[in-house]
């Protein structure tokens, strides 16, 4: 069931005028298409599943439902998501829509204190907002009743899934009370998804703002066929190319660490972001990244989105991502809020078929760039197969695809073109 109810402003969706007010304050006229479709279906207290790219808007979508009906239920919220800097980032959104009317939460992750926590859960919050492992922890410790749990939000759904939280999330659907309000929120929609959906959903409602594997509207997109030995001195190229944030994309901890190095000695200021680093590192990486003391941030997947910071000039995938799907949550980092965005990914000459399976979910021909003449290599910038192993997964067939055909010339002396991708 697909639910097309469109709206052009707040006003028209239902909801109450006291967040009708916060709306207002939080300087928010018009609705995304995610919560146009997505805040009517929920405030009626339907389930509901909601498809959309990330940069869309969801926590509104189900934030503002959530919120008017635990006024009027008298029961607890309970959202589910994928990373530490994910669920801060919430609720965040959540304090500004509730400021006026006294919402208290409480944020379960992990690399914080157990006892602030409890401290937290004692005060009786509204909202818990957790990640699946550290909400499973506090369960055993049976220092939190999820008996009360009116509305249950899994947001970023297929993350939760690829990182292996399926057993988590199957003990926490088991634990919450049978009748209750689930919101299933997802980029993509794997079959897991459609088992947790028949088995523990009620008729959910279906909203979905843009087709599956969609890359976000304003992004364009770029692709160069680079020796891996080179890829530093053609980062170092785009630095010189493009002056604003950048975000850049590694496979694993060990190598956004090398990329941290090799930027800072490039003198641009870096920062690092992923399961290795503190919570206090990873928020002050972030926040860093906002307010422009880092220009670059390196991350890995885990961090992909967690990452809501609107005016990022270019996503650089340093590594192709393993899987397709994170491909997609990758660039949605760039062009959020109607700003364009530029994507540029780098590929190695055997990976075809990694760019294959891009392109097949995407449904989209990612034409090659011709590489632009880099900078020479010098002792603090290059990093070559000895100091920086190969980063890539191992993959059987990884050599059997055929070669990338030729790259087009880019004519301008160098520099890159600025050319969408299509068909």
């Amino acid at each position: 069931m697909t639910h097309e109810n469109i709206s052009n402003g707040f006003d028209g969706l239902g909801i109450a005028p006291g967040l009708l007010a916060s709306l207002d304050r939080m300087k928010f006229t018009v609705p995304t298409p995610i919560q146009s479709k997505s805040i009517p279906t929920a405030i009626e207290g339907k389930d509901m599943i909601g498809i959309a790219q990330t940069g869309t808007g969801k926590t509104l979508a189900f934030g503002i439902p959530m919120i008017q009906r635990l006024a009027q239920l008298k029961g607890k919220g309970l959202v589910i998501l994928p990373t530490r800097e994910l669920a801060l980032q919430v609720e965040e959104h959540l304090h500004k829509i509730g400021r006026g009317i006294g919402l208290r939460t409480a944020v379960l992750i992990g690399g914080a204190s157990l006892n602030v926590q409890i401290q937290q859960l004692r005060k009786n919050p509204h909202i818990i907002i957790a990640t699946p492992g550290r909400l499973l922890d506090h369960m055993n410790q049976r220092t939190i009743d999820l008996h009360d749990v009116k509305i249950l939000v899994l947001d970023e759904a297929d993350r939760m899934l690829d990182m292996g939280f399926a057993p988590q999330i199957n003990k926490i659907l088991n634990a919450v009370p049978a009748e209750r309000q689930t919101l299933l929120f997802s980029a993509t929609m794997p079959d897991d998804i459609v088992r947790i959906a028949t088995k523990h959903m009620k008729l959910p409602v279906r909203v979905e703002v843009a087709r599956a594997g969609s890359a976000a509207e304003g992004v364009e997109q770029e692709l160069f066929v680079v020796k891996k030995e080179d890829k530093i001195r053609l980062l170092e190229k785009l630095l010189s190319e493009y002056h604003g944030p950048m975000l850049v994309f590694s496979r694993t901890k060990f190598g956004a660490k090398k990329i941290t190095r090799a930027v800072n000695a490039m003198h641009h200021r870096a920062a690092e972001i992923h399961s290795n680093r503190s919570l206090n590192q990873r928020r002050e990486a972030l926040d860093g990244f906002k307010n422009g003391k880092y220009r670059v941030l390196i991350a890995t997947d885990i961090a992909a989105r967690g990452i809501d910071v609107t005016g990022i000039e270019v996503v650089v995938n340093f590594d192709l991502p393993e899987n397709a799907e994170d491909y997609v949550h990758r660039i949605g980092r760039t062009g959020r809020a109607g700003h364009k965005g530029r994507a540029i990914s780098f590929a190695c000459p055997d990976q075809r078929a990694e760019v294959r399976e891009i392109e097949r979910l995407m449904r989209i021909n990612l034409e090659i760039t011709q590489l632009p003449e880099l900078p020479p290599a010098t002792q603090n910038a290059v990093m070559n197969q000895r100091q920086f192993p190969d980063e890539r997964a191992p993959r059987g067939d990884r050599r059997q695809g055929r070669p990338f055909p030729a790259a087009r010339p880019s004519g301008r002396g160098g520099n890159f073109p600025r050319r969408r991708f299509g068909r």
